[in-house]
C-alpha cells in the first residue's frame, strides 16, 4: 500500500518534466523571436509543434529574413518546409536577391528551390550566379571531349574550345533549358560556323567571327539563362578530312571498277565456253556428214548413178588436187 503513491508520482513527475521542457522550449524561441523584432505568437508555435514542423529552424528563417528587410509569415515558411523546400537556403537567397537589388519574390524563390532539388544545385547558387556571371566550358570536360570539331568547305578539321560567360534568369529558371542545353546549343552554333566558312585559314585568322555568328542567334531563348558573351579560348588545325574522303571514294570506286571487270570477266568466259561448245557441235556434225559419204557411194553403186570408171576418175582427180597442194605448200608450210 505504501507504494502506490510513488506509482502514481513517478508518470505524474515525468508528465510535468516533460511539459516542463516544452514550455521553456517555448519560451526561449518566443523570446528570441520577439527580441530580434519577429514576434511569433504562441498558437503558431504550438501549431508547428503538432505539426511535426520544427519551429525553431522556422522561427531563426524568419529572424534571419525580418532582420534583411523582408516581411516573410512563419506560416508560409512553414508550408515551404512541409513542401520539402530547404527553408533556409530559401530565405539566404531571398536576402542575397534583396542586398543585390534582383527582383525576387518569396513564391519565385520556392519554386527555384523545389526545381532544384536533386538536381545538385541550390536556389542560392541561382540567384548568386545571377548577381555574379557564371563561366561554362564548352565542351564539358566530364563529357570526355576536349573539343568541338568542326571542317570547313575546303576539307580541313577545326578544333575550337569555348567558354560561355552566363548570368541566372530567375524569371526562365523554373522550366528553362540548363546548362547542358547551352552547351549543346553553343557547340551546333560552332560546327555550323565553321562548316560554313570557305577555308579553315578564315577561322584561323579570325576567330572572333565564331563567337560573334553563335552569340547573334540567340541561343539562350527558352533557357534559364542570359548568355552574356562566347569567347574562343583556343583553335586548332586537325585532320584532313576531305583528303581521307576522297582517298576512301577512290578506293571504293576502285572496288566497283573491280567488281565490274570480274563481272565482263566471268561473262567472256562463259561465251569463251559457249564458243568451244559450238565448235565441238559442229565437228561431231562434220563427222556425221563424213560417216554418210561412204554410204552414200555404195548406194550409188548399187543404183547405178556411179559407174566404176566415174569412181576411179574421182579419185584420180583427189589425188591430183593432194599432189598439187602439196608442191605449191611443201613441209605442210602455208
Amino acid at each position: 500500500m505504501n507504494n502506490i503513491p510513488y506509482i502514481i508520482l513517478i508518470p505524474i513527475v515525468i508528465v510535468a518534466l516533460i511539459s516542463a521542457g516544452l514550455f521553456f522550449s517555448f519560451v526561449s524561441v518566443w523570446l528570441k523571436a520577439k527580441l530580434n523584432g519577429a514576434p511569433v505568437g504562441w498558437l503558431n508555435l504550438l501549431g508547428m509543434r503538432l505539426g511535426g514542423v520544427p519551429y525553431s529552424l522556422i522561427v531563426d528563417a524568419r529572424i534571419t529574413a525580418v532582420k534583411a528587410g523582408i516581411e516573410v509569415t512563419t506560416d508560409k515558411i512553414a508550408a515551404h518546409f512541409l513542401a520539402g523546400g530547404n527553408v533556409v537556403p530559401t530565405v539566404q537567397a531571398l536576402v542575397a536577391a534583396n542586398k543585390a537589388g534582383i527582383e525576387l519574390d518569396w513564391n519565385r524563390a520556392c519554386a527555384i528551390d523545389l526545381a532544384t532539388k536533386g538536381s545538385g544545385k541550390s536556389v542560392v547558387e541561382a540567384v548568386r550566379t545571377s548577381v555574379d556571371p557564371k563561366v561554362i566550358d564548352c565542351p564539358n570536360p566530364e563529357s570526355g571531349r576536349t573539343t568541338i570539331d568542326g571542317v570547313a568547305k575546303d576539307g580541313i578539321q577545326v578544333k575550337v574550345k569555348a567558354r560561355v560567360t552566363v548570368r541566372t534568369h530567375l524569371d526562365r529558371f523554373v522550366g528553362g533549358a540548363k546548362e547542358e542545353t547551352i552547351i549543346a546549343r553553343v557547340g551546333e552554333g560552332i560546327v555550323s560556323t565553321i562548316g560554313s566558312s570557305e577555308s579553315y585559314k578564315v577561322v584561323l585568322e579570325s576567330p572572333d567571327s565564331i563567337s560573334k555568328t553563335v552569340l547573334a542567334r540567340g541561343l539562350d531563348v527558352g533557357s534559364a539563362f542570359e548568355i552574356l558573351s562566347i569567347d574562343i579560348a583556343d583553335v586548332d588545325v586537325g585532320e584532313n578530312v576531305g583528303a581521307k574522303l576522297q582517298e576512301a571514294q577512290a578506293e571504293a570506286n576502285k572496288s566497283i571498277a573491280q567488281a565490274q571487270a570480274e563481272i565482263r570477266r566471268a561473262a567472256a568466259v562463259a561465251v569463251e565456253q559457249e564458243m568451244k561448245a559450238r565448235v565441238q557441235e559442229m565437228q561431231a556434225k562434220v563427222v556425221e556428214a563424213q560417216a554418210q559419204v561412204p554410204l552414200a557411194l555404195a548406194e550409188a553403186f548399187r543404183s547405178g548413178r556411179l559407174g566404176v570408171m566415174d569412181y576411179y576418175k574421182m579419185e584420180n582427180i583427189q589425188a591430183d588436187t593432194a599432189m598439187r597442194g602439196s608442191i605449191a605448200h611443201p613441209e605442210g608450210k602455208k
